[in-house]
């Protein structure tokens, strides 16, 4: 295992090509549509990883300021501060042409990209890179992976948690330690491009998550700010200036009908399309474009879902009390033996594709997690024939780390023995899953993040990597095409299933138990390659199931040779429980047939 420790004094080189901009935002909530940014630093590092210039200020947004328990920004404090668009011109100079690195950079990049949008401008930064992701690549040896915990982990002082000048100051240290460790490793930075977005189906419209809750069905009373309306068939203004008109005015435009549709908008309801088949089924009213244009002159206002969230924030003065205990945790797994091998971080070198597949499974039947890149929690080296021309392998005899052979997995599945020769240090460890095995997920926390990652060198244009995530009922089909989430839908609910692109090889699909719709019993979390190219060629991918507190199991699957499309694990309701399956069910077709598998329609047109 290597020392990540020796890498915090050392002489720090940032990578070359990159003008690093380190970014931290307090803000008054989650959703970036809904909430706004409270205060926000910025600093540019040097190629040393020294501040070359930095930005803070406060920013007064004119809005109930949120968990002010955490941030401590109340009113008063920000009565004074300049508007966004007061700082909007300095901030875009800054970021102009950097890269944005932020802890959960998704977060930071998507409130700073609405507060740009409001002041009528394009946020500057085409690349992002998350610390998130960047610790989870290396495999620190940390109990979970928040801020707080990286700064003990890289002995950097933190003065002031949530206070986005300090959060970026640690931040920076945080980022610079990780980057040279990546750099020892020769492991590539987590870089994502901001600017690419995939379409699928044309004139799909964008979803822009409504602030405003749903007030049910049309009635003769008119049009209500949260009202979700779907779009069928042709239309004589364009469909997307039709349905930006519509978000303006604080309606919730979606492409897919389904029970909770307020009103469908079709010319022709004759054609008798699957928008307007599930509205006839469900009773939900049909206008014509003209009819919606005569509503549109008035929309009454809706109740903010803001309020909702605002209403139950602790107050200042609510006493303090000490955090609850913990629920144990009972990680344990139907019908396994003993693993012998818990903790270990396993590095496959050489050999076939079957071959590796074949000890990727042994070594998780043992306990132990195969890796799929070298990194810092490498604690052995499993040789297989033609490991000698792997670039990786002096890497593993500077690092001093014990060599296995197949003989010693066989040894120990067969035999139940720990090779002599095998390190035994003890080693943070979730539960490993091989697949078809299942494990309950504790009742608290409520939200979960399955991140799941490839081989960090299988990136760039060969392959095309999605995540993809199903809401399921009890027939294992969805309910609407909107509870398929995707590149082109990547938020069901205002966020109660999200999909976030953490890295170059890392996608996440976050997903909060306790708001999950009722008539959802299963979460199907797949993965689909696009173009010609197969998981076979792509290799195993892993999934690890993370709360703040910490990792409730992992996974290394392999599909095979020919599958482009992989239902990677399913988190399913039971006896009131939520329990999780690692799945790695391949299929040889592509992402559309995976989702008319679930019940989506992806015809080309509607």
């Amino acid at each position: 295992m290597i020392d990540t420790r020796a890498h915090a004094n050392g002489p720090a080189t940032l990578p070359r090509g990159h003008r690093w901009v380190v970014v931290d935002v307090e803000t008054s909530g989650l959703r970036p549509n809904a909430h706004r940014v409270l205060s926000v630093a910025a600093l540019v590092l040097r190629e040393d990883g020294s501040v070359e210039r930095e930005f803070s200020t406060l920013v007064n947004a004119d809005c109930d300021p949120g968990p002010v328990h955490i941030h401590n920004l109340t009113r008063e404090r920000l009565a004074d501060a300049p508007r966004f668009t007061d700082i909007a011109g300095e901030l875009a100079d800054i970021l102009d042409g950097g890269t944005l690195v932020a802890h959960n950079a998704s977060f930071d990049y998507g409130f700073l990209d609405a507060e740009f949008r409001r002041s009528g401008r394009s946020i500057p930064a085409d690349q992002r890179l998350c610390t998130l992701a960047l610790s989870r690549r290396l495999e620190l040896d940390v109990p979970n992976y928040r801020l707080a915990t990286l700064a003990q982990h890289w002995q950097v002082q933190q003065l002031q948690a949530h206070d986005a000048y300090d959060d970026a100051r640690v931040l920076s240290e945080v980022f610079v330690r990780s980057a040279t460790m990546a750099e020892s490793l020769q492991l590539p930075l987590p870089v994502v491009n901001c600017r690419s977005r995939k379409s699928v189906y044309p004139d799909s419209v964008q979803r822009v998550p409504c602030q405003w809750t749903n007030p049910g069905r049309l009635t003769e009373t008119g049009l209500v700010q949260g009202m979700k309306v779907v779009i069928s068939g042709a239309t004589t203004t364009p469909r997307l200036t039709l349905a930006g008109r519509m978000t303006a005015a604080g309606l919730d435009v979606l492409n897919s009908a389904s029970r909770q549709t307020s009103v469908v908008v079709c010319n022709d309801p004759g054609v008798q399309t699957a928008k307007v088949r599930k509205a006839m089924a469900e009773g939900i009213p049909v206008i014509t474009e003209q009819q919606l244009e005569a509503l549109m002159m008035w929309v009454a206002p809706g109740e903010s879902k803001a309020a909702t969230v605002i209403d139950i924030v602790p107050q200042q003065e609510t006493p303090v009390t000490a955090a609850p205990t913990p629920e144990p945790q009972n990680w344990a797994l139907q019908g396994m033996k003993p693993k012998l091998w818990s903790g270990r971080r396993v590095l496959l070198l050489g050999g076939t594709h079957l071959e590796a597949v074949l000890m990727r499974s042994r070594i998780a039947q043992l306990g132990a997690r195969p890796s799929l890149n070298f990194t810092a929690a490498v604690t052995d080296a499993l040789l297989l024939e033609g490991a000698d021309a792997d670039k990786r392998l002096s890497r593993v005899h500077d690092r001093q780390l014990p060599v296995l052979t197949p003989d010693d997995v066989n040894a120990a599945i067969e035999m139940g023995v720990v090779p002599p020769h095998m390190r035994t240090e003890s080693r943070l460890s979730a539960p490993v899953l091989s697949q078809g095995e299942v494990i309950d997920l504790p009742a608290k926390p409520a939200q979960w993040s399955v991140n799941v990652a490839w081989k960090a060198e299988a990136t760039g244009d060969e392959f095309d990597v999605d995540i993809v995530a199903f809401l399921l009922d009890g027939n294992e089909r969805v309910d609407t095409d909107v509870d398929f989430v995707f590149y082109n839908n990547p938020a069901c609910d205002d966020g109660v299933v999200e999909l976030t692109v953490d890295g170059s090889s890392e996608q996440s699909v976050r997903i909060d138990l306790a708001s999950i719709p009722a008539e959802c019993e299963r979460i199907a979390i797949a993965a689909a390659i696009d173009g010609d190219r197969t998981f076979g060629d792509l290799g195993a991918i892993s999934i690890s199931v993370d709360s703040e507190s910490g990792t409730a199991a992992t996974a290394v699957l392999d599909a095979g040779t020919t599958e482009r499309t992989m239902v990677l694990a399913e988190i399913y309701r039971r006896s009131g429980k939520w329990r999780l399956r690692a799945v790695g069910q391949g299929y040889d077709d592509d992402l559309a047939a995976l989702a008319v598998r679930y019940g989506v329609e992806v015809e080309g047109s509607d």
